[in-house]
């Protein structure tokens, strides 16, 4: 079940945009949400403001992929850090197994296997968006979000 709605942060000075218009298209998401508006090493967050290109492998078109989260911290040595994180559950990030040969795909199977690879081509050009900045490109799960 998704879950989604408005973050209305505690700190909004610390947010890089329109804290009033901040969305959560999941409680994953929220719950990240909270760590960054609560956390003394965050500095600055957004979320869907930092928009990457990429191609997509379905139609070999240009797309635009709006990262989850762009944060800027401290890290334990005190240096300044960025990043951009990608929240996702810990089953979309695992390549989903194969079609059995000689087995029917299902619809199921199929939009698992598209989403993978349009996701595959996200994360890619994410990667290189921040290599090209000297930031770091993370994907969390639920096992990172306790």
């Amino acid at each position: 079940m998704a879950y989604r709605g408005r973050y209305k942060p505690k700190n909004p000075s610390k947010y890089d945009g329109d804290p009033t218009n901040i969305i959560y298209r999941s409680l994953l998401e929220r719950r990240f949400m909270v760590y960054c508006d609560t956390n003394s090493s965050i500095l600055k967050w957004s979320s869907e403001e930092i928009v990457v290109p990429y191609v997509s492998p379905l139609d070999s078109r240009w797309h635009r992929y709006f990262v989850d989260f762009w944060v800027q911290y401290r890290d334990s040595n005190g240096t300044l850090k960025f990043s951009l994180i990608e929240v996702k559950p810990m089953a979309q990030t695992k390549e989903p197994k194969r079609v059995p040969s000689g087995t029917k795909p299902t619809r199921r199977m199929l939009n698992e296997i598209m989403t993978w690879g349009v996701n595959q081509a996200k994360w890619k050009a994410a990667k290189e968006y921040c290599n090209d900045r000297k930031w770091d490109f993370k994907i969390l799960t639920e096992k990172d979000l306790t």
